[in-house]
């Protein structure tokens, strides 16, 4: 079919009963937007807003959190707006484009998670070369890597799968992905799923072994020191090992709905695919906000909760 691609609507098919429950869906939908808006931004302030928080450990959980806002706004103002309309369709351009950042976020949230499991890991275990280890500058490195990589990588998975044309014009999700496009699209598409395929072990599988190593360190000193070492370290990375299974388990779902055909029921594959912009998004912020103490203290002067 010989159709301008910029002028080509994509029909997103995943809704399930929009026109009997349309106002619930958008009800909730906006909801949990304000929620996660408020939530994030809330602990996003005390952070900027007390110097003693200006340390690699509370930046690294800020840029979790304007993360969180950056995946959070890329889906949720387009669903609103499909749960209001009599049809939900996308272009293709910006189908790509909402599937370059939906993945960018997700790649960006394991390298963030990474990054914070080297500030704890380094110090518990190395706490005498902290300082020399995790600079300013390294800090500063480390988050424009967590946005380049990411966006490189997932840049070229996009590209590569704009060459074919579309042979379907309807993909049965309520949001873009690159995957659900290739599978759409004409023409062999061996090169890109290969690729694609690199790409998402490359952006789990390194980051998930260099997390359990750190954390089985991390453990070890822990039960080779004292009761109270102890409950400070554990205080400060259960809410980001909490965080990392939450996510890892997420994304192990989507991934395997998305790809290894099943008998899953559509709405089962349709809550499963939102939920890594549902879950750590509103998760998060609770986990900081009141597992961490120096966080949580704030937020109590903040809301005069004493």
């Amino acid at each position: 079919m010989d159709v301008d691609d910029n002028m080509t609507r994509i029909i997103l098919g995943g809704h399930v009963q929009l026109s009997k429950y349309r106002y619930f869906y958008f009800s909730i939908t906006f909801l949990l937007f304000i929620l996660i808006i408020c939530s994030n931004t809330v602990v996003l302030y005390v952070i900027y807003a007390h110097e003693s928080l200006h340390k690699p450990m509370y930046i690294f959980v800020a840029a979790l959190l304007m993360n969180a806002l950056f995946g959070s706004i890329t889906v949720y103002p387009k669903l609103l707006v499909d749960l209001l309309s009599a049809t939900q369709t996308i272009s293709r351009p910006a189908c790509r484009l909402q599937s370059f950042l939906i993945y960018v976020y997700a790649s960006c949230e394991f390298t963030l998670l990474s990054a914070m499991a080297f500030d704890r890991y380094v110090s518990i275990c190395r706490p005498l070369q902290y300082h020399s280890l995790v600079r300013t500058q390294t800090v500063k490195l480390i988050l424009v890597l967590a946005f380049c990589l990411p966006s490189c990588k997932i840049g070229i998975a996009i590209i590569l799968s704009t060459n074919a044309g579309l042979c379907k014009f309807v993909i049965m999700r309520i949001t873009c992905d690159n995957y659900s496009l290739v599978k759409a699209g004409c023409g062999d598409s061996t090169i890109s799923n290969a690729y694609g395929l690199c790409v998402m072990v490359l952006s789990i599988l390194p980051h998930l072994i260099f997390i359990m190593f750190s954390y089985a360190r991390i453990f070890s000193i822990c039960l080779r020191s004292s009761r109270d070492f102890r409950r400070g370290a554990l205080n400060t990375c259960l809410p980001h090992l909490v965080i990392f299974l939450n996510f890892t388990i997420i994304i192990m779902f989507e991934i395997i709905q998305t790809r290894i055909p099943s008998g899953i029921p559509h709405i089962v594959r349709l809550i499963v695919s939102l939920l890594y912009v549902v879950v750590p998004p509103l998760f998060n912020p609770l986990m900081y906000g009141f597992k961490m103490q120096e966080i949580s203290q704030h937020l109590v002067v903040l809301f005069k909760l004493k």
